[in-house]
């Protein structure tokens, strides 16, 4: 068998790197400057053009209000805001890139040519860095979804980020298009980076009126009249209208800070559509432990785990949760973990109840769980269960009563991509209660031992 990976690392881009333009909406010319940022700071806009700003996070709460910022996507604070960044974003997910500080000298991302591709060539002409500090992932674990009349958008449980998107609006001349992929580096730059943004002829005035698309014009936006002919120019894919919506879903799932593992299916959804599923995937996370395990933040790298970060990785539920909290955690090689024991526990109205004592397999039990918590918070094994199979050299040293708080200790002896072997021992006041070597199976959701 193969030995188990290492997860992938978070990247920035090597060095500096600029581009200009106009921007699609307000016609403002920008300077967009981008810069290599540190581990763990996500996407970031600073405006240099107002001074004693400092930088916005491209995060679920820095979203600003879709409804008075139409056609577009945008962050801000009540001191400074940056418009249409879902093309940037895009390019963003497609290489891989976690952490950028974005300095823009005016309010909107320049347009350029109406699609992703031109920041693509840039971060590709800055290189890109691997940095030491492993990825973040959300992984979805149960549907997330939300709709508007005939629209809709959903996420689903996969394990890559995929994108389906139908675009079928009962406009003449505009035709159904289906687009469904996995998203890759490779596709992206070749399959959806070029797709540009478009618009219907008869829309043009009424964008112009409320202020709109003062930028935008034949070369950076596809226009098309009634017939479906495109006015002045000719399309990159015969079904490049539905691609660019790809593109702009892509960005603004990346508003949740960090690489998606989830299928995303679209029917003609739009961004006030896609940030209503991201503050509803977002307020899941939050809720965590009142709503179940719905979708989950993974730390790969975490040095201890709450008992909410505990229960987004294990299935088990009280009473049967025995672990309250994990003090350490070195990823593939050692964690520790405390048992706080109380007469409530249910286990001991039946259990010697004159003389409560805790069973020594339930203690067994916490340190598989503990076991479990070591081999599944790694990105590989998202999604993933341990099987508790085989226990050997078991030994009871003392009782543990009610009262006592159960210090718990696992090692990793030998590890595989299916399989992981533990040397445990449980402690009370410095002494050994219980110790046992552990033998577990790791496998998807669907398998069977």
């Amino acid at each position: 068998m193969e030995e188990s990976q290492s997860p992938p690392k978070q990247q920035t881009i090597k060095r500096p790197v600029r581009i200009e333009g106009v921007g699609l909406h307000t016609g403002c010319s920008v300077r967009a400057e981008f810069r290599p940022a540190p581990p763990d700071s996500g996407i970031l806009f600073q405006r240099t053009d107002l001074a004693g700003t400092g930088p916005i996070r491209a995060s679920v709460s820095a979203i600003l209000d879709a409804s008075r910022r139409l056609r577009r996507t945008s962050i801000g604070n009540s001191a400074v805001e940056v418009h249409t960044i879902e093309h940037l974003m895009a390019s963003c997910v497609g290489l891989g890139i976690d952490n950028l500080l974005v300095e823009l000298n005016n309010e909107e991302v320049p347009g350029l040519d109406g699609s992703a591709y031109p920041f693509l060539e840039i971060f590709k002409q800055a290189g890109l860095q691997e940095q030491n500090a492993a990825k973040k992932m959300i992984q979805i674990r149960e549907p997330v979804w939300v709709e508007d009349e005939a629209a809709v958008v959903a996420v689903f449980p996969s394990e890559t980020f995929r994108v389906s998107y139908t675009l079928s609006y009962p406009v003449p001349g505009l035709t159904a298009q289906f687009f469904s992929a996995s998203v890759t580096p490779q596709l992206f730059e070749t399959d959806l980076a070029p797709s540009r943004t478009f618009c219907l002829a008869q829309e043009v005035e009424a964008l112009r009126k409320i202020g709109l698309g003062k930028g935008a014009n034949y070369e950076n936006t596809v226009v098309v009249d009634n017939t479906g002919r495109v006015v002045n120019n000719h399309l990159r894919y015969p079904d490049e209208f539905v691609r660019h919506k790809v593109i702009d879903l892509i960005g603004d799932m990346y508003l949740l800070g960090r690489p998606l593992q989830g299928h995303v299916l679209a029917f003609r959804s739009g961004h006030a559509l896609n940030l209503k599923l991201i503050h509803k995937i977002q307020q899941t996370l939050d809720r965590g432990r009142e709503s179940g395990i719905k979708a989950q933040y993974i730390e790969p790298e975490a040095s201890s785990l709450d008992i909410l970060a505990i229960e987004r990785i294990l299935p088990h539920r009280y009473p049967f949760l025995l672990v309250d909290k994990v003090t350490e955690i070195v990823p593939d090689k050692r964690a520790s973990g405390v048992k706080n024991v109380t007469i409530n526990e249910q286990f001991f109205t039946g259990h010697f109840p004159k003389r409560p004592v805790m069973p020594g397999v339930l203690i067994i039990e916490a340190l598989a769980q503990l076991s479990g918590l070591l081999l599944l918070n790694k990105p590989e094994n998202l999604g993933k269960y341990a099987y508790f199979i085989a226990m050997d050299n078991v030994r009871f040293r003392r009782t543990v009563l009610p009262g006592d708080t159960l210090h718990l200790e696992t090692e990793v002896l030998k590890l595989r991509t299916k399989t992981g072997q533990m040397r445990t021992r449980a402690l009370v006041d410095g002494k050994v209660a219980a110790e046992a070597d552990l033998m577990f199976a790791l496998l998807e959701g669907d398998e069977k031992l």
